[in-house]
């Protein structure tokens, strides 16, 4: 009965966090793009690219800042840090369908 309660938890636990990552350093514009919520727009999302073909890869997650008009004046710096990986694949939110 205990093993029940805390597998019962546990699964609650993990239901409410849906996580999304966008590699940044694999991301398609499109993927990028998702990251509007942090103020990564069109623009924004081509000069990432840009920014990756040129420089390589980036080290770390703060190291996008290197980015032409990426920083805390234009995007919301401490949630993109959230959203962003340098590493894995890149994992979007599911979304519903539009009615």
């Amino acid at each position: 009965m205990k093993n029940l309660f805390m597998i019962i938890a546990t699964l609650f636990a993990f239901t409410g966090s849906a996580y999304a990552y966008v590699n940044i350093n694999t991301a398609t514009q499109a993927e990028l793009e998702t990251l509007k919520n942090s103020g990564i727009t069109s623009s924004k999302a081509k000069a990432i690219i840009e920014y990756r073909n040129k420089a390589g890869s980036f080290k770390s997650t703060e190291h996008i800042e290197r980015v032409d008009g990426v920083n805390n004046k234009t995007v919301d710096m401490e949630q993109l840090r959230r959203d962003i990986t340098i590493s894995g694949p890149t994992v979007l939110k599911k979304v519903a369908p539009a009615k």
